[in-house]
């Protein structure tokens, strides 16, 4: 491990704070350090696994199809990327979908799409995007001006302009916000993931959604964490009974490979033609197909299992020692401590659990899959631990 930790410090950008474990292999909740030591994942490489590390349904469907064609451009049809957006429009009511390969390619498109539909509708001066204070969408320079946490933007001015924040589940501030600005588009997350598992009221949801409808402005969800499963229904959107007109996600949908997409509704679908946008490895036949497997098996059963799961969770939190307060949706669950969420969660690995951490919280992005015993198991230290740390 020293020697590993060595060269990754001498040639992989210093872009991420690593926690001392190698990780060699894994199964399902488990994963194995290069110790043989077994940790219980809480994880899923940040709501990406969202079957487990090593799904045998997905490595099959990937191996097949690396046998077959691994790559191809864009120029040409290949089936999984075809039969995909065909699933995930029969499964949202969406119309077409781009596929890219991160969740802030699937945002950067979606942006684009509502700038351009918001010109060539309302003319070249409608092109703010308003989005929510404490909001996170990516790292890009277009992305970063769009997520709502002032720290991120320090070191990387000056950020593509046309952005407004405005604070989260104030309704009367996004309206008038929306009409000074001729807002080509309002883009928010139902549950604000970096920004600490906070999710959004149902009615500032609600009110959202009928204003932007009523005055013609793209609602943007962004579901790159939220989306495949994570809070208990297929798209968060979903928990609250709206429909967006563009939807980005990520992470889950590619179950471990490299997968981003950017679904458009009846009011968009015919935003984008042929040179308008692209990308060269998104659809990736061998990405589409992990992702067939993985959108196909997030069925009604899988669903309430989740939700069954996250309000166990809730219960064995709510009002625990050492714990402050709960908050999320489903399996993407948010607890604030009493003592340093770093501090548990640094000791926690040592106990065989790894769990992350969002602003002041302990974050849990199980598979959602993941067994009764071994979530329990895990709760049971975090818990105790919670207890314990309380400075």
């Amino acid at each position: 491990m020293s020697d590993l930790k060595n060269i990754d410090k001498m040639y992989v950008a210093n872009t991420y704070a690593r926690f001392p474990v190698e990780i060699v292999s894994g199964k399902g909740s488990v994963l194995v350090d290069n110790n043989g030591k077994k940790y219980i994942d809480l994880g899923s490489g940040i709501a990406v696994n969202v079957f487990g590390a090593g799904d045998d349904i997905w490595k099959e469907a990937v191996i097949a199809q690396l046998d077959k064609i691994p790559h191809t451009s864009n120029l040409y049809y290949t089936e999984p990327c075809a039969l995909l957006a065909k699933m995930l429009c029969e499964r949202t009511g969406m119309k077409k979908v781009f596929f890219g390969n991160s969740g802030a390619e699937a945002n950067e498109c979606s942006i684009k799409v509502a700038r351009k539909y918001s010109a060539e509708k309302k003319g070249s001066e409608c092109f703010t995007i308003i989005t929510l204070v404490n909001s996170f969408h990516g790292r890009t320079l277009t992305t970063l001006a769009a997520t709502g946490q002032e720290h991120y933007h320090e070191l990387f001015q000056p950020l593509t302009p046309g952005f407004v924040h405005v604070p989260a589940n104030d309704f009367e501030t996004l309206k008038k916000t929306a009409q000074e600005t001729n807002a080509a588009g309002i883009m928010m997350e139902i549950v604000q993931g970096e920004g600490g598992v906070l999710p959004l009221t149902e009615d500032f949801v609600k009110q959202t959604a009928v204003f932007a409808k009523e005055n013609d402005i793209p609602l943007i969800i962004d579901e790159v964490q939220t989306g495949n499963g994570r809070t208990g229904q297929l798209y968060a959107y979903m928990n609250y009974g709206i429909q967006p007109d563009i939807v980005s996600t990520a992470k889950g949908i590619g179950g471990g490979l490299p997968l981003g997409a950017c679904l458009m509704g009846e009011k968009v679908q015919d935003v984008l033609h042929a040179g308008d946008h692209g990308s060269t490895f998104g659809g990736n036949p061998v990405a589409c197909a992990g992702g067939l497997t993985i959108l196909s098996r997030i069925d009604d059963e899988l669903l309430a299992d989740v939700r069954r799961k996250s309000a166990y969770i809730f219960e064995q939190f709510t009002g625990a020692a050492g714990v402050e307060s709960i908050s999320g949706m489903g399996l993407m669950i948010g607890i604030k401590p009493v003592g340093p969420a770093s501090r548990i969660v640094n000791a926690a690995i040592k106990k065989g659990v790894l769990a992350l951490t969002a602003k002041d919280r302990i974050r849990l992005l199980p598979a959602l899959n993941i067994p009764q015993d071994l979530l329990g198991e895990a709760v049971a230290v975090l818990k105790q631990l919670c207890a314990e740390i309380r400075e």
